[in-house]
């Protein structure tokens, strides 16, 4: 008689095997999706960083672009800075907002740590640049660099940055105290 279908044997053989394929797959798409979301962080932030001193200079007024909570990694949020005390004041209008949902670790170096303000010609108060970490260890895989002419840049250059390392600290010792 012909048989339609699989024994259990065979059914138990093919579950194990895809079982086994997954299990090797997993950490290297967890890794692909990880590189994908840094990338993602980078582009995000040089654009809103770029469109900040585009608004400066159409408006030739004050603009800011600062960390949600002083953090880049949930976050920027731009303002017109009409008072002169950035995002202090909240009475200055947002100009724009952009919440971060993944959990990237960004690292600001100097003066851009928390904020970058440009003046009404596109000029930036001070250089520096933002490093987008890894997860697993203290590299930085993206950074955006400003200069203080205005100029953005965003490089893809993987290097050991201290930075990521103080970073990684912070957040484990944030998310202890919120527990």
């Amino acid at each position: 008689m012909r048989q339609h279908g699989l024994s259990l044997i065979e059914l138990l053989m093919g579950l194990a095997i895809t079982g086994i394929v997954l299990l090797l797959v997993t950490p290297a798409f967890a890794t692909l999706i990880e590189s994908n979301q840094r990338q993602q962080a980078a582009q995000a932030l040089f654009s809103g960083i770029r469109t900040a001193r585009s608004e400066a200079i159409v408006r030739n007024q004050a603009v800011v672009i600062h960390g949600i909570n002083g953090d880049w990694s949930q976050g920027w949020r731009m303002i017109l800075d009409i008072s002169g005390k950035g995002e202090m004041d909240s009475d200055n209008p947002l100009l724009a907002e952009r919440q971060s949902g993944a959990r990237i670790s960004i690292a600001g170096n100097g003066q851009v740590e928390s904020s970058i303000r440009f003046k009404g010609q596109g000029e930036a108060l001070f250089g520096g640049t933002l490093h987008i970490c890894a997860v697993r260890e203290p590299v930085s895989q993206h950074q955006v660099v400003l200069a203080r002419t205005g100029r953005v840049s965003l490089r893809s250059d993987k290097a050991e940055q201290a930075l990521c390392e103080e970073r990684k600290k912070l957040r484990a010792t944030s998310e202890r105290a919120v527990l």
